[in-house]
């Protein structure tokens, strides 16, 4: 069974952002910052739909122009068998970006260039060919 998780937007203001969804109703439930990856996700949800159908906001904490809708990240599902569903995909001919080389994450692409995630609940052991996989593009 697939499950829509969220869709992600870049940010250069995340307080300007959370301010700005919580004038119609939507507020945060979550937040993690790494200092390693220099980035912040926020979740945001409806009332009442933590979990379900979120709005990720990721702030990159070093500038960054976010032309050409780069602002926009990606729509991430979750699936029941990742190792499955990728090797579904690559049967089809997509090409898969970042291979699920953990068990637990993947990246490809529509055919119009949208990212999309997709997540394994929790993670299963690595397997090949996908752990020795190299990505592919960009994601």
């Amino acid at each position: 069974m697939t499950k829509f998780l969220h869709t992600m937007i870049r940010v250069s203001d995340p307080d300007a952002t959370v301010a700005f969804f919580k004038l119609f109703g939507v507020e945060e439930t979550r937040r993690f910052s790494s200092e390693q990856g220099r980035f912040t996700l926020i979740f945001l949800a409806a009332p009442g739909q933590d979990g379900v159908a979120e709005v990720e906001l990721t702030h990159n904490w070093d500038p960054e122009d976010y032309a050409d809708g780069r602002n926009f990240g990606h729509l991430a599902y979750r699936v029941e068998d990742i190792y499955a569903t990728c090797q579904a995909l690559l049967d089809a001919g997509v090409t898969i970006n970042r291979p699920p080389r953990d068990g637990h994450m993947a990246f490809v692409r529509s055919p119009d260039g949208i990212s999309i995630e997709l997540l394994q609940d929790g993670s299963l052991p690595p397997a090949e060919p996908w752990a020795s996989m190299p990505n592919t593009g960009v994601w």
